[in-house]
């Protein structure tokens, strides 16, 4: 099984004409992803990639029925592009645009909220499960078809993480990028609970980083749960000098109080494995024998 999306998923290219978007979608349209579609603005009735453009979402939902949608839009063009796929009711948005306006993504989480959309991102790689499905932009040369599910909050270290689950010969079941910006569409919480739920899941990987309290979260939630998987987690941002804070809001907030360090005690105390060293994740998936 997989998690968010697999060989059947329905896709639907927002932006489709761009050249990011081209390059991205061509690479996985021959990896086998089920890219059913596209958008864009004054487009509408041409062919791209081999696939059908419309002028809007509403549009191509008249024709098509989608499970996801990529988003490759400009940052201040997200908003419009996240309420066209809300309204839409499909499933699943992946925004790849860095540095969406705050304020643009306090609006979008009020539209998410009580819809039928989970959205990852902005500032993602997308999700990819090996094999199967790549929504973004993953190198997916470097993904092995496996049993770990990984969730990161570090675009970069989100492809360290996966090579540290090939070493330990066990790969990947799906690998989310959370998103780098600073208000994201979901937390770790939510795909904790999916690959949970996932019966080809052995163990999940989170990458956390030093903004905000999405660790704190994770750690809260998986003390809760009677019934759980191993999950190791890996905090960027231990070496920034003592005292050294990033501006972020947790920053703000707690006065630089909760550190990299306080994050790990924190995910300890809760049952997770802390990998003080991204290489230490490799050797924590080995000793658990899974």
């Amino acid at each position: 099984m997989s998690v968010l999306a697999d060989k059947n998923s329905r896709v639907l290219i927002q932006g489709i004409t761009g050249t990011q978007a081209a390059f991205h979608v061509k690479r996985s349209i021959e990896t086998g992803t089920n890219v059913v579609a596209g958008t864009s603005p004054n487009h509408g009735g041409e062919e791209h990639l081999g696939v059908s453009v419309f002028n809007n979402v509403y549009e191509a939902t008249r024709r098509f029925s989608f499970d996801a949608s990529v988003l490759f839009v400009p940052a201040m063009a997200v908003k419009n592009a996240v309420r066209e796929a809300v309204e839409a009711e499909i499933g699943l948005i992946i925004s790849i645009a860095a540095g969406v306006p705050v304020h643009d993504m306090l609006e979008i989480r009020n539209m998410l909220k009580g819809s039928k959309t989970l959205m990852i991102g902005p500032n993602t790689p997308g999700v990819i499960t090996p094999k199967e499905a790549r929504l973004g932009i993953f190198p997916d040369n470097i993904h092995k078809k496996g049993s770990i599910g990984i969730i990161s909050r570090s675009s970069t270290l989100t492809y360290e993480a996966v090579l540290q689950t090939n070493a330990a010969g066990l790969g990947q079941s799906t690998v989310i990028g959370l998103g780098d910006d600073l208000i994201i569409g979901t937390d770790f919480r939510e795909l904790m609970r999916r690959f949970m739920e996932d019966d080809e899941t052995k163990a999940i990987v989170l990458v956390g980083k030093a903004d905000n309290s999405y660790e704190q979260q994770a750690a809260e939630y998986y003390a809760a749960l009677p019934h759980k998987k191993p999950v190791i987690a890996f905090v960027a941002g231990e070496a920034l000098p003592f005292g050294h804070t990033m501006g972020y809001a947790t920053d703000i907030i707690t006065r630089g109080r909760i550190t990299v360090s306080d994050k790990k005690k924190i995910l300890r105390d809760a049952g997770i494995y802390v990998a003080d060293q991204m290489p230490d994740v490799s050797k924590i998936l080995t000793d658990l024998k899974l």
